[in-house]
């Protein structure tokens, strides 16, 4: 009979171990008692290596198993790649927010700009029909004037400058025409100041109106403003040397001109007088005793006391 002393459980290649065992005679079995079964130095070596595992908390079953570490390992790199998607996912929602943003920055701007677009050529037509409206109106005051309505003819001048639009290009020449043929209505009308002012008007718009300048011309000569009435006629020149009116009244005009001035001149000498006399007067003197003397080269006067 083999007697086996009692180990450990083994583990799978111990299992495969043979065990060698030394058979005793039948003689002696019952007198000596059994020796202990020398095990392999395999087994024993495996039982140590099995007694280390268990004293370092271990039970192996004879496959390989990962370590804490590597299990730890394994979980930060899962870790680590799904905070690297995540971090993609973020990176691709930021991306695909800010060209929402901008797509609806740029959807804005294309709804505004054809917005104001459509408001500018609105605009731009209630400004022509109102230009359409105030040229009619110009045009019945033309009638008007040629029927010899020049009140009624003012009036619809008056319409048309309120209907102009100021800031279209053509409105300024519109206005002009409106107050030259308002002054030319005021002229018929014997109202020339009236008339100068319109003609004024005009010329702040177009300087180079030249209707306007006549018209203004005439009005002042009819009053006598015979400086003002040379003045305009040399501005004509300017703009047309040749034109025959404007020379013949500069020419006509000038003589006038001089003699107004001269009349002027005495009648100023004369209010002179007046207002020394009244001063003098408290002193037992008068102008009397002042003589103006003229020289003849300068035209200037000089005054001469004498008893």
């Amino acid at each position: 009979m083999v007697v086996i002393e009692p180990v450990a459980t083994a583990s799978e290649e111990e299992k495969k171990t043979p065990i060698n065992v030394k058979p005793q005679s039948s003689s002696s079995s019952s007198t000596t008692p059994a020796s202990p079964v020398a095990l392999d130095s395999s087994t024993t070596n495996n039982n140590k290596s099995k007694t280390t595992s268990s004293s370092s908390g271990y039970d192996s079953d004879g496959f390989e198993t990962a370590s804490e570490t590597e299990v730890n390992d394994g979980d930060d790199d899962e870790a680590a790649a799904a905070a690297s998607h995540n971090k993609c996912n973020s990176s691709d929602n930021t991306i695909n927010g800010d060209q929402q943003q901008q797509q609806q920055q740029q959807l804005q701007h294309s709804t505004t700009t054809t917005t104001d677009h459509s408001s500018s050529e609105a605009e731009d037509e209630l400004k022509q029909k109102a230009l359409t409206q105030a040229n009619d109106a110009k045009l019945e005051g033309n009638k008007l004037f040629g029927d010899g309505r020049y009140e009624e003819a003012l009036l619809r001048y008056d319409v048309a400058l309120q209907l102009t639009p100021p800031e279209m290009p053509s409105s300024a020449e519109l206005q002009s025409i409106c107050h030259s043929n308002r002054a030319t209505c005021f002229f018929k009308l014997v109202k020339y100041e009236d008339a100068i002012k319109e003609c004024t008007k005009a010329l702040e718009l177009n300087p180079a109106y030249m209707k306007a300048l006549l018209r203004r011309a005439e009005a002042h000569e009819k009053l006598e403003h015979y400086e003002e009435t040379i003045a305009d006629m040399k501005k004509i020149l300017e703009l047309d040397p040749s034109h025959y009116q404007a020379k013949k009244t500069i020419i006509r005009l000038e003589p006038l001109a001089a003699e107004k001035r001269e009349k002027m001149k005495e009648e100023m000498i004369g209010k002179l007088k007046e207002m020394g006399n009244s001063i003098l007067g408290r002193f037992g003197m008068s102008t009397d005793n002042f003589k103006t003397v003229k020289d003849p080269n300068t035209g200037s006067y000089s005054i001469q006391f004498q008893r």
